[in-house]
């Protein structure tokens, strides 16, 4: 079982996605550490990126994911997965994906990404990405986390979420 900790640049959800993997003992995978340079060239410029540019990057998160499937690992990562095509890519990987929407407020998602000093990604490229959200259709499995929560509720949350479809899984 995988799970996909998906949002917008500055929802949490990296922050969010790292601790539930380092609670559970998962393998992580941080989305971004995949993107090829001319991606991040490109967003850095403050250029968004076209569904030309992800293709390949969603299909190598993808074969990330039936990798760790084949060795009967589950997985945490966290990945914008904005769009439903993109998430169905990404579940190519493996039979059983799960997404974790972090959602919120416009205002609140601006404050975050504005007060962040390491990232490639410039605060103006958040209105595209809020422009292409689609948020989980209802035969998507998942959970949409709201991010006005503070960050140990979200994490009490999540961590619920994950842990029950593993021990459903497992009976």
């Amino acid at each position: 079982m995988h799970f996909v900790f998906m949002g917008v640049s500055g929802s949490g959800k990296t922050s969010v996605a790292e601790r539930i993997a380092d609670r559970l003992e998962l393998p992580f995978a941080e989305a971004d550490a995949f993107h090829p340079e001319a991606n991040i060239t490109k967003m850095s410029a403050g250029v968004p990126l076209t569904d030309g540019d992800r293709w390949p990057w969603l299909r190598e998160l993808a074969d990330w994911i039936g990798a760790h499937e084949a060795l009967g690992e589950s997985t945490v990562m966290a990945c914008s997965a904005l769009k439903r095509t993109y998430r169905d890519v990404l579940r190519s990987g493996a039979p059983d994906v799960h997404f974790l929407h972090m959602h919120g407020p416009s205002e609140v998602i601006w404050g975050r990404i504005a007060a962040r000093e390491d990232h490639f990604m410039p605060p103006a490229l958040l209105r595209s990405q809020l422009e292409t959200l689609q948020r989980l259709d209802p035969d998507e499995a998942g959970l949409e986390l709201d991010v006005r929560g503070d960050l140990d509720a979200l994490n009490a949350e999540a961590l619920a979420y994950v842990s029950g479809q593993l021990s459903s899984a497992q009976t």
